[in-house]
């Protein structure tokens, strides 16, 4: 009998340490905004972007020297003409002033939808990847270990390297 309670004991113990094992989950980490930023889809999303931005910076650039030269030119002929006319001018100048500010705001408004369209494809990608990843090497758990993010030991497993690998770089 006594043997038998040892062994019962023995036997909840080795279940125990079992079952706990297997309860322990794995975690690793990645720091996302790195590996976004190393991919190379990231660098041409940039490079269109910056053009994007060059190209209605330039555009305002042009419709600003045409206000200048336009106040400059009311201003100079101000004594000259009637008030009629000037009031004419000053609504005009005013119009100019204002399509640019409104040229402004939609030229914003289309980087940053540009800029969503570009982005929404590379997250997912490096998303499946670091899932893919993950799963073949049998992790639960990826925290992101972006500063500021909330991780504040990253210990385990970091799944940058093999996730790069998996990306093709």
């Amino acid at each position: 009998m006594k043997q038998f309670k040892t062994l019962l004991f023995a036997a909840i113990l080795f279940i125990g340490a079992t079952s706990f094992t297997q309860a322990q989950s794995k975690i690793a980490h990645i720091n996302t905004n790195e590996l976004i930023e190393a991919m190379p889809e990231m660098k041409t999303a940039k490079a269109e972007l910056e053009k994007l931005g060059k190209t209605y910076e330039a555009e305002i650039q042009k419709m600003a020297v045409e206000y200048q030269n336009k106040m400059k030119q009311y201003g100079a002929e101000v004594e000259t003409k009637t008030e009629e006319e000037n009031a004419k001018r000053q609504e005009e100048v005013l119009s100019i002033e204002q399509s640019i500010r409104q040229y402004q705001s939609n030229a914003q408004q289309d980087i940053q939808k540009k800029e969503s369209e570009l982005m929404k494809p590379i997250f997912e990608k490096a998303k499946n990847a670091i899932q893919k990843v993950a799963k073949a090497q049998g992790f639960q758990y990826v925290l992101d270990s972006t500063q500021g993010s909330g991780v504040l030991l990253a210990d385990g497993k970091d799944l940058m390297a093999d996730v790069k690998k998996e990306l093709g770089f």
